[in-house]
């Protein structure tokens, strides 16, 4: 198969910030044939299509077809008991295609007014007439959804009508993907083509939580932090309680990234803690000077507190110097490193709190080994 990757003028796009607002006004011709053919796959193949979202690139199918769903799974290489999310591009979208007229529950009013269309993701209960394939549900009685607050997106949703299945556009366990160049080094001859959009600037992929449950839980930390779900949430989502970041073997996976080893590199990821008595400076020292990476290529990736001046003869990059900014580059600076051919990839974990509890959470998902410092 041939993998097609078009550019499109992303600035041509306007969609109202509103979840109620259904359709984008398109100015730039090129953008919207580009758009509506992708939406022709989508409606007449069950071939799926990569495009940017906030988060990550996405790679959709329509979820209300199960072969369509199976697509997504075959391509990326996917366990078949790992969920897939479900994008809408409104309200009105949802109601009509899969709660199919009832309401959304009230619990998540206020993150839904704060947060959609963005990187928030929430379980909503499914009855037995839902159109929505149980290949996205792995047969359970919930629906994960988001509305995705990216004008590509949000535009190829709505134009061709099909809330799409969308886990991240990347070969199963792989860094998720932040650019068009990423998907296409993952999938290409997977899948017919690729929705470039630019750079995504959230990073990582969406929160995902459970407000049917008493007290709700946050079942992956992502691009909405925990500090704003209990800001901005209401009295019901003060309590929130955050969900274990593994399932167990024989344990019913709720939402994606709860089970599986993800995020990962080629080469081995040691993840060095930020917080202690010592410095991670020293900590990375100790390690490298230990003899157990003798003759190996070594990587760094900093964040707050390391340089290019911490292992002088390594290959360094920065993921950046505020948590928004790692999150950001994560994904990119471990893709990085498998270009430069690195074996040992040591990382500089940053605190778990904003930002930094999504950051840490895919990075304990891609190391090998936890530095406790």
């Amino acid at each position: 198969m041939n993998t097609s990757i078009v550019r499109l003028k992303t600035a041509s796009i306007q969609f109202d910030k509103s979840p109620r607002a259904r359709q984008p006004s398109i100015s730039d011709s090129e953008t919207l044939e580009a758009l509506k053919h992708a939406s022709h796959v989508l409606q007449t193949t069950h071939e799926p299509v990569a495009f940017p979202t906030e988060t990550v690139y996405g790679l959709g199918a329509s979820a209300l077809s199960t072969e369509s769903v199976k697509s997504i799974y075959a391509a990326k290489n996917r366990p078949a008991d790992n969920p897939l999310i479900v994008h809408v591009s409104s309200l009105d979208q949802l109601k009509r295609k899969i709660l199919k007229g009832r309401e959304i529950p009230d619990v998540y009013t206020p993150l839904i007014e704060k947060f959609w269309p963005g990187p928030l993701t929430i379980l909503l209960p499914l009855d037995s007439d839902s159109d929505v394939s149980p290949a996205c549900t792995v047969g359970q009685p919930t629906v994960a959804v988001r509305m995705p607050d990216h004008p590509v997106a949000r535009s190829l949703i709505a134009l061709s009508d099909l809330p799409l299945a969308a886990p991240s556009a990347n070969a199963s366990t792989r860094p998720s993907p932040t650019t068009a160049d990423h998907v296409y080094h993952d999938l290409q001859g997977r899948i017919p083509l690729i929705l470039d959009g630019g750079a995504c600037h959230v990073g990582v992929e969406s929160t995902v939580v459970d407000g049917l449950s008493d007290p709700p839980m946050l079942l992956r930390p992502g691009g909405v932090s925990l500090e704003q779900i209990r800001e901005h949430g209401g009295e019901k989502w003060k309590n929130v309680l955050v969900g274990r970041a593994n399932a167990k073997t024989d344990e019913a996976v709720r939402t994606p990234g709860m089970k599986y080893k993800h995020y990962s590199p080629t080469g081995k990821v040691v993840l060095f803690g930020p917080v202690s008595d010592k410095s991670v400076e020293q900590a990375v020292k100790e390690y490298v000077t230990s003899g157990e990476l003798e003759g190996k290529k070594i990587g760094l990736l900093t964040s707050l507190t390391l340089s290019n001046d911490t292992l002088p003869d390594v290959h360094t990059l920065s993921m950046g110097t505020t948590p928004a900014l790692v999150s950001r580059n994560l994904f990119a600076g471990l893709r990085d490193m498998d270009i430069a051919e690195v074996e040992v990839i040591l990382v500089e974990g940053i605190r778990e709190e904003d930002e930094g509890l999504a950051v840490m959470n895919r990075l304990r998902k891609a190391a090998s080994e936890e530095i406790t410092v």
